[in-house]
């Protein structure tokens, strides 16, 4: 500092106060030296890593919207007769959540606007993190290192279903209360400890009056809290490796080939979260989302018409409408299995997918660095996974709305209900088997691309009368970007006698490991790329 002001002084110019402010804290934080190494750090630009962004600021909008209900809302069981501005349910009784969430509607200014904004956000915010981890998990991002980053994110999707659903049974209305009978019902399904466990939920019985005294400081202390902390542990680790990039010419495990975070990316972020933070108000004052008043206050022995959840939460119920209504009784206990082992299932399934990079890792064997981005042709089996879970999604979400769908396509809802009980198990496994094909057909498309060219739609007409299409080469960075991706032979065990007769120990582990190695990366997953020596006899010739 003492010698930025001797300079200044020899110039004969007195430092302005924000410079001085700017050197103190430059010499005992060290700020200038930590921003010129990162303020320019590059960042690739691809449309679908918006994605991510979507999430982050739907985020940042849920938390200002959160803290500005939660200055009106009142977390509170008591029951009391209501005498509000909306006139319909003058002289109900109602309790004081469900009171106080009325009068953030129709008394307080803004209210109604801002509680859909945090509503629609919620659902954008869940909606993103789902796409955003479903392009990680085609692309091959969550590879080394980025195995805790994809962590990390599995763990905010988790986070975000339970946010949401604590979120949506705070106003008390009919049609949450409904679905927190619908949770308890799963929870006292647990063999022994369910009704334990139902009891200490709600106190006691259910309703009970402290559900939701109990749900608010979960929803908007500790999983925002939790949420916050692994977010920015997200973004520092996303800002350590270094973001992911598609193939392209000039770009490698080394090199990164895009714009610097100062200034172009920190402007295009900042527009990009003020036109996130716009569309969601416009969705929030024009489209109507959750209206308590149309449904009224919860009562135990009443349930809404076509009661549905958010629709993250449609996936869960959609397993245990369609199950069979199975129930094991003995020694005076029931064990209902047809609700608790869709219960089950529901998280196990959502594991398999926090747990399968690391699956992968362990059948590669692959240790090495990846900064580049697989095409999802190019992996058809790991494709063929994902789009089988989703396409598990949409039809347990179609089981989940089994009364909706049959009432508006007036069709039976034993009909719909038994085809999605066989589509559980039918749907991905077609999935799969097709989204393979696809794959290995583009990849031949590929693969046909780089030896004969780009179709150019010109037909030329040969000297004996045959008609042929010419075809235009491809510009070398297209080349590579077909071209650039590995194709290593899967793990095998190898020989189990060596050379002296002696036969090998073959553990368990790695005879499952060498078949789901030949399974997921073996020769039916892949179409040869054309090798230099095939490209070289073809394009020298001149019958292109």
């Amino acid at each position: 500092m003492d010698g930025a002001r001797s300079v200044d002084e020899a110039r004969g110019r007195t430092p302005a106060k924000g410079e001085r402010i700017a050197d103190w804290a430059d010499g005992r934080l060290g700020l200038y030296g930590l921003a010129k190494a990162n303020m320019r750090k590059v960042f690739p630009d691809h449309w679908s890593f918006m994605l991510g962004e979507i999430c982050l600021y739907s985020f940042l909008v849920i938390i200002l919207t959160g803290i500005y209900l939660t200055l009106f809302f009142e977390p509170s069981g008591v029951e009391v007769v209501y005498h509000g501005s909306y006139e319909p349910l003058n002289g109900i009784v109602m309790t004081r959540a469900f009171e106080s969430t009325l009068d953030i509607s129709f008394d307080v200014r803004g209210g109604l606007l801002i509680r859909q904004i945090h509503h629609w956000a919620a659902l954008v915010f869940v909606t993103g993190m789902l796409v955003h981890m479903m392009r990680v998990f085609f692309t091959g991002a969550f590879r080394k290192p980025r195995e805790l980053n994809w962590v990390f994110g599995w763990t905010l999707l988790m986070l975000g279903i339970l946010t949401g659903l604590t979120g949506y049974s705070l106003p008390d209305d009919l049609l949450s209360g409904t679905g927190i009978r619908f949770a308890q019902g799963a929870i006292l399904s647990v063999p022994v400890i369910g009704t334990y466990l139902s009891f200490f939920l709600f106190g006691g019985e259910f309703p009970g009056h402290d559900i939701i005294p109990r749900l608010f400081p979960i929803h908007v202390l500790l999983l925002p809290g939790i949420m916050l902390g692994l977010v920015v542990a997200h973004l520092i680790l996303v800002f350590y490796h270094k973001h992911t990039q598609y193939p392209g010419p000039g770009r490698d495990e080394r090199t990164v080939v895009g714009m610097p975070l100062l200034p172009v990316y920190t402007a295009k972020a900042g527009g990009f979260f003020f036109l996130v933070f716009g569309v969601l108000a416009l969705m929030g004052g024009l489209a109507q989302i959750n209206p308590v008043w149309a449904f009224g206050p919860y009562r135990p022995d009443l349930v809404t018409t076509g009661a549905q959840p958010d629709w993250y939460l449609g996936f869960s119920e959609g397993l245990i409408r369609v199950m069979p209504g199975w129930e094991i009784s003995a020694w005076g206990h029931s064990l209902v299995l047809g609700v608790f082992i869709p219960f089950s299932l529901f998280p196990l399934i959502l594991l398999a997918i926090g747990v399968y990079p690391f699956v992968e890792a362990w059948i590669t064997g692959d240790k090495r660095e990846h900064h580049i981005l697989d095409r999802p042709r190019n992996v058809p089996v790991r494709t063929g996974l994902g789009v089988a879970w989703l396409s598990l999604y949409v039809v347990l979400l179609i089981g989940g709305g089994n009364d909706v769908v049959a009432t508006h396509l007036h069709l039976s809802i034993n009909a719909i209900t038994w085809f999605v009980r066989i589509s559980v198990f039918v749907a991905p496994v077609l999935a799969f088997i097709v989204t393979k094909r696809v794959c290995l057909g583009l990849q031949r498309r590929d693969r046909d691309k780089v030896l004969h060219g780009r179709e150019s739609g010109v037909i030329k007409r040969l000297p004996h009368g045959e008609y042929v299409e010419l075809h235009e080469p491809l510009a070398q960075g297209r080349l590579h970007t077909l071209t650039q991706h590995e194709q290593n032979p899967p793990y095998e065990i190898g020989p189990l006698v060596d050379a002296n007769g002696v036969r090998r120990p073959v553990t368990v582990s790695q005879r499952v490991r060498a078949r789901l190695a030949y399974v997921m990366f073996g020769p039916e997953t892949r179409i040869p790329k054309p090798t230099a020596e095939e490209y070289r006899q073809i394009s020298s010739g001149d019958h292109h």
